[in-house]
């Protein structure tokens, strides 16, 4: 418990970070995967994850279902004339942006859930407060409404994602493998963009903590502010 998380090292001041992380870029870099990325946060068990890995497991399911949804809204009567001129065959440069569109909405819709699914935040007030049995009583009262707003919201909208799937595969059965591919795609690619964007808090963290003067703070928080918008 005195232990500190990959999110607390992550998320310290600057002149705490120059005396308490020692990461390298690698180590740093993989704290980030295992902290933020989806289906690495999800299924990694993490001992130091103050977050309940039932939930963690479930948002993944959950996201998925959410990718299909949005990808079915996009599915406007243009798109069915392009499939009738195309003869069935899935057009992927005519799809780009109604996948780019669905991985936006999706990491928005994304970001709301979590907020509502994972404590870990609210744990970790708790170790930074000394009066512990206030603060703790007003965390667990937090948490249990978040809980309940978030299991109410989360099963409306997966009994809205059923209602509404089993309708358009019902009208349009010649459209849903364009569906599913959409679907996988533009779920792939909120899988595959984070190795990639991660790198950018790298560059600006690590040699904010290795100057020799140890005057660039403004660097370590652009850093911080990256890594909390990815």
């Amino acid at each position: 418990m005195l232990d500190k998380t990959d999110t607390e090292l992550n998320d310290l001041e600057y002149k705490e970070s120059l005396i308490f992380d020692k990461r390298s870029c690698l180590e740093f870099y993989i704290s980030l995967l295992k902290s933020q990325h989806l289906l690495i946060f999800s299924f990694y068990c993490n001992h130091k994850d103050y977050n309940p890995q039932i939930i963690k497991i479930f948002l993944v399911f959950f996201f998925l279902g959410l990718h299909i949804i949005i990808n079915a809204l996009f599915f406007t009567d243009g798109t069915m004339h392009t499939i009738y001129i195309d003869k069935g065959h899935f057009n992927f440069i005519y799809q780009i942006p109604q996948i780019i569109y669905s991985t936006l909405i999706s990491g928005v819709i994304t970001t709301l859930i979590k907020y509502l699914a994972l404590s870990e935040n609210n744990i970790l007030e708790i170790k930074k407060e000394k009066k512990l049995k206030i603060i703790k009583s007003n965390i667990i009262t937090i948490l249990k409404r978040k809980y309940i707003l978030f299991f109410i919201i989360s099963f409306l909208l997966l009994g809205f994602f059923l209602y509404y799937i089993s309708c358009f595969c019902g009208i349009y059965v010649n459209t849903q493998i364009h569906l599913i591919k959409d679907s996988i795609i533009a779920f792939g690619l909120s899988f595959i963009d984070p190795f990639y964007m991660y790198i950018i808090p790298c560059i600006f963290r690590i040699p904010a903590l290795r100057a020799k003067n140890k005057d660039k703070e403004y660097m370590y928080k652009f850093s911080q502010f990256i890594q909390n918008l990815l």
